[in-house]
């Protein structure tokens, strides 16, 4: 159960390490090209939302990582089906019809959920 863990946490945890670091320091400018929706939220939220997604990021790793209570790992993969289903949401009110990449994304974090009971 281990394996399959690592397996799906940590290619998990670098999207969003790197997804979070662009929408951290970038600006809308740079941000834009590849993420259509940052017109949609102030760009304090939309750094927060960099910060949660790194911070999420750390949580899959770094509490099984160190076995110092790893039940974190699990609240993290919530947490991330719960922001692709904000995600989708804010994409589709934007008109946005392009979620696939969110939905495969919150697929990945669930399967991350049980095996991170499991830790």
């Amino acid at each position: 159960m281990n394996i399959a863990y690592w397996i799906i946490a940590v290619p998990l945890a670098l999207f969003y390490s790197y997804a979070g670091t662009l929408k951290a320091i970038r600006s809308r400018d740079q941000l834009r090209p590849m993420m259509a929706w940052v017109d949609l939220m102030p760009l304090p939220a939309l750094r927060a939302l960099g910060a949660v997604e790194i911070l999420g990021a750390a949580g899959l790793v770094l509490p099984p990582l160190t076995g110092i209570v790893p039940r974190p790992a699990a609240y993290a993969a919530v947490g991330f089906v719960l922001l692709q289903a904000g995600a989708i949401a804010v994409h589709l009110r934007g008109g946005d019809r392009r979620i696939t990449l969110n939905a495969a994304l919150i697929v990945i974090a669930a399967a991350a959920v049980w095996p991170a009971t499991r830790l």
